[in-house]
């Protein structure tokens, strides 16, 4: 059997792979080729608004066929290994390809083993996540139908793709108990497994207040250890201690991990959770300069979002053709950004570095601070740039 050859094999058809794909074609690279299995593409950060009753799953869904670049070619299958030693790709179908330069974005997958009894929990009417497409308009219909009890919202911190995006269930729902005056008869807790509700300190200030004036109990530095979907009980652990607590309804930003194949197959560091080990700044892996990372699945210190990527994919590339040619690789900052609702009218934008401080896009007016042109821009604007632009390789 002959082995196909590709210049640059990309893993990943997402917002990564595609947008990647596309600006390597305008950039000149005549051969690349695009691993995916899905025929159904999402837009993900809508799914968020799925999940708080303010958009619908026909909204963010295009068949993959009409996003894929025509030039591209395209496998649809999955990874089963990467031999980077032999520059080889082997598909899960029993097909090989042989790359130039591979570059990993298949991103980052719910880890239902992390909690137990989490997995059960969300098949019951009372748990849900919006992580999941199948999931997303489930949590909407738990929510929305609240008039008493508990509703807990838990958000994990480990390697959940933009953590505090799992807050806008919490905030367009509240609003939504509010209008229909129910919000006092429900007790809310927000628990967040991080020290803070979003990237920068003035973030998460303003997520607190608004979370006051829903009468929301946040609680930071906690994780939910254990679900009981029958006693609808969950294990707790803080900074002081363990505890119970029960609940009516919850919902989960849950725990991810990266695709098994990644560290079976040499390419994740010790310590990193099985995550791609790249150098953060060129997005190069560390061990094998001809294979890159980008995304959920890539070690490059910040919280992944898509707006991270919209710094990332320029970054890689640039320095696909930069590192054959000799010349100096580009640098990824660490930028990314989280929007937040604050209401079903009302987001911010937390916009940081690497290192957590403020790298606002622009200075003027404060995108940190809750606003309705802000709400309308990433409900609906961004969605258009989405699909007509960045997809396209258009956005540097």
């Amino acid at each position: 059997m002959i082995v196909p050859r590709h210049r640059v094999v990309i893993v990943g058809g997402g917002n990564a792979g595609i947008s990647l794909a596309a600006k390597l074609l305008r950039g000149g690279c005549p051969d690349v080729a695009l691993v995916d299995p899905n025929e159904v593409h999402h837009y993900r950060p809508l799914l968020s608004y799925v999940a708080g009753g303010a958009a619908t799953l026909d909204d963010l869904r295009r068949p993959q066929a009409d996003l894929v670049p025509v030039d591209v070619h395209w496998y649809e299958d999955r990874v089963r290994a990467v031999d980077p030693v032999a520059s080889t790709v082997h598909l899960a179908g029993g097909r090989s390809l042989v790359y130039g330069d591979l570059v990993l974005c298949p991103g980052s997958e719910v880890d239902w083993d992390a909690v137990p009894g989490m997995a059960e929990a969300v098949a019951t009417p009372h748990a849900s996540t919006s992580y999941l497409p199948e999931h997303a308009p489930d949590t909407w219909d738990m929510l929305s139908v609240l008039t008493t009890g508990r509703v807990v919202f838990a958000i994990s911190d480990r390697h959940v793709p933009c953590s505090p995006v799992g807050l806008k269930p919490l905030f367009l729902a509240a609003d939504h108990w509010r209008a229909t005056g129910v919000l006092d008869a429900l007790t809310v807790d927000l628990l967040v497994e991080g020290s803070r509700l979003a990237g920068t300190a003035q973030a998460d200030e303003e997520l607190r207040l608004a979370a006051d004036a829903y009468g929301v109990r946040v609680r930071t530095g906690t994780a939910v250890e254990r679900v009981d979907p029958v006693a609808r009980r969950l294990d707790l652990r803080s900074r002081v201690g363990t505890e119970t607590l029960t609940y009516d309804a919850l919902y989960l930003a849950p725990p991810h991990r990266a695709p098994t194949w990644v560290a079976a197959s040499g390419l994740a560091s010790e310590g990193s959770d099985g995550f791609v080990d790249v150098d953060p700044l060129t997005l190069r892996h560390r061990t094998y300069p001809r294979v890159w990372a980008l995304g959920d699945v890539a070690t490059v210190e910040t919280s992944p979002s898509g707006g991270a990527l919209r710094k990332q994919v320029p970054v890689v590339a640039h320095n696909i053709p930069a590192s054959r040619a000799g010349v100096p690789l580009r640098h990824y900052d660490g930028y990314t950004v989280a929007p937040v609702t604050t209401s079903r009218s009302e987001l911010l934008l937390a916009e940081h570095d690497r290192e957590g401080h403020a790298e606002p896009t622009i200075p003027f007016p404060d995108l940190a601070r809750p606003r309705r042109s802000l709400y309308v821009f990433d409900r609906y604007v961004e969605p258009q740039i989405y699909w007509h632009r960045l997809l396209r390789g258009k956005v540097s």
